[in-house]
């Protein structure tokens, strides 16, 4: 397999919850598992600006996630507070845990990090700090609150 050309992989900036008028702006994906149509397992590389967050603090039902740092430096902020990451420091995700996490870059450098992350048919995210939860099947997205109710803006 030829190598990957990141100046041809799809790149997606700003996240979903500025379509949910929820805080989350800033962040920068690269897609490259688009690039290859890998099916089991997506790969992002994740570009932080200062101030920027990863997404809402979430965790997942049935998708397993696995991260490293690889530029400069961001928070991991999880249930028992938060953890300075660096690059080559990792942290894994097991599917079903539901200590929520996401990451802030706090610097005034870029950060950047690669997550790895299985691809399940069907997925539930649950939103730690927010009644919000997201199911994903069939690559559609629904929003829901906690108690399954469609979503129809902060409470």
């Amino acid at each position: 397999m030829p190598k990957l050309d990141l100046s041809k992989v799809p790149v997606k900036t700003g996240s979903i919850y500025r379509t949910l008028c929820l805080d989350g702006e800033g962040t920068l994906v690269a897609a490259a598992w688009r690039c290859r149509g890998l099916t089991q397992f997506g790969v992002n590389l994740v570009s932080l600006d200062p101030g920027a967050m990863s997404s809402l603090r979430h965790w997942h039902m049935a998708e397993d996630e696995f991260v490293m740092v690889t530029e400069g430096e961001c928070v991991m902020v999880q249930d028992a507070g938060e953890t300075v990451m660096r690059p080559g420091d990792c942290a894994a995700f097991p599917a079903g845990s539901t200590d929520g996490h996401h990451f802030i870059n706090r610097t005034d450098k870029v950060a950047k990090f690669l997550v790895i992350g299985s691809k399940a048919k069907r997925e539930v995210a649950t939103y730690s700090d927010v009644d919000l939860k997201v199911e994903i099947e069939g690559g559609k997205a629904r929003f829901t609150y906690k108690d399954g109710t469609d979503w129809v803006g902060p409470k």
